[in-house]
């Protein structure tokens, strides 16, 4: 599609709010069933939504070395004092190790224990079916193409928060 197609494509989208609303709550839906999925989840664990969260930012992040506080809070988009506080009941509850780095002792890093990598470990084929069956009309390009353009979308709603609460 040539620059100027894709500009008025663009402009016509843009301008139908019926669609733009449309879009909005179909995300909010997608939402709310991720959350369902992420409450099934923790509660194998004994956890919240939120904290299964952080235990699977830290196992997608994790390379042998532990991750820190501020990378898994900016990877869920929450404040690090949230992540300090739910990795502490997490290691309460033996799920995962906080140290310190060893380069600077100001920074925790975070890793999960043996135990909580098996239990990941044991959903991952029930995990496998429902990815399947979610993503089964989406080829690897389709998908590869949406996720850029979702992540286009998050990126300019973060500008736009950005622009809101510098404006009061």
């Amino acid at each position: 599609m040539s620059a100027t197609r894709k500009e008025g494509a663009r402009l016509r989208s843009a301008g139908n709010f019926d669609i733009i609303r449309r879009f909005t709550w179909e995300i909010s839906s997608i939402n709310m069933y991720l959350e369902e999925l992420r409450q099934f989840w923790a509660r194998t664990l004994g956890i919240s939504g939120p904290q299964w969260l952080i235990l699977m930012a830290i196992s997608d992040l994790d390379k042998n070395d532990g991750v820190p506080i501020n990378v898994v809070s900016k990877l869920l988009h929450v404040d690090p004092s949230f992540v300090t506080t739910q990795s502490k009941l997490l290691e309460k509850k033996g799920l995962l190790r906080r140290r310190p780095s060893p380069t600077d002792a100001r920074v925790v890093r975070l890793s999960l224990v043996e135990k909580t990598q098996k239990h990941i470990a044991s959903l991952n084929e029930q995990y496998k079916t429902i990815r399947e069956f979610v993503f089964q009309e989406f080829d690897e390009n389709e998908l590869t193409e949406f996720t850029a353009k979702l992540a286009t979308l998050k990126s300019r709603l973060e500008k736009a928060c950005v622009r809101i609460s510098l404006d009061f």
